[in-house]
């Protein structure tokens, strides 16, 4: 058997006005998995807990993100996750603070 790629899940999240990417990112996964019913794995006689989830973070600073606050989301199966530059920054009129946007991805694949 191999990883199939089943479900393609999009979402986006904000701090914003503390610039925090952590928790742009964990807001953004949230709303990729939270508007969404999978029951890929129950149609397929599998347990939700053999699904394996790839995690795909944007925001501007990447390493401002603490992957293990975002992998503690998902509620079922294991995860990884990987940040990459993207999302948005926007520095408010006066210079002291920001807001940030972060985008995610939740890939789920299947050992089918």
């Amino acid at each position: 058997m191999a990883l199939k790629r089943m479900v393609v899940e999009f979402g986006m999240g904000t701090d914003i006005r503390g610039a925090d990417y952590t928790k742009a990112a964990v807001r953004a996964l949230r709303d990729a998995l939270w508007h969404n019913s999978l029951n890929v794995a129950d149609a397929l006689g599998m347990p939700v807990d053999a699904m394996v989830v790839e995690v795909l973070i944007g925001v501007p600073k990447p390493e401002r993100v603490d992957k293990a606050q975002v992998l503690a989301v998902l509620p079922h199966g294991t995860g990884t996750v990987k940040v990459v530059e993207g999302g948005l920054e926007i520095v408010n009129d006066a210079g002291t603070g920001s807001t940030v946007i972060a985008n995610a991805a939740a890939i789920v694949h299947l050992d089918i």
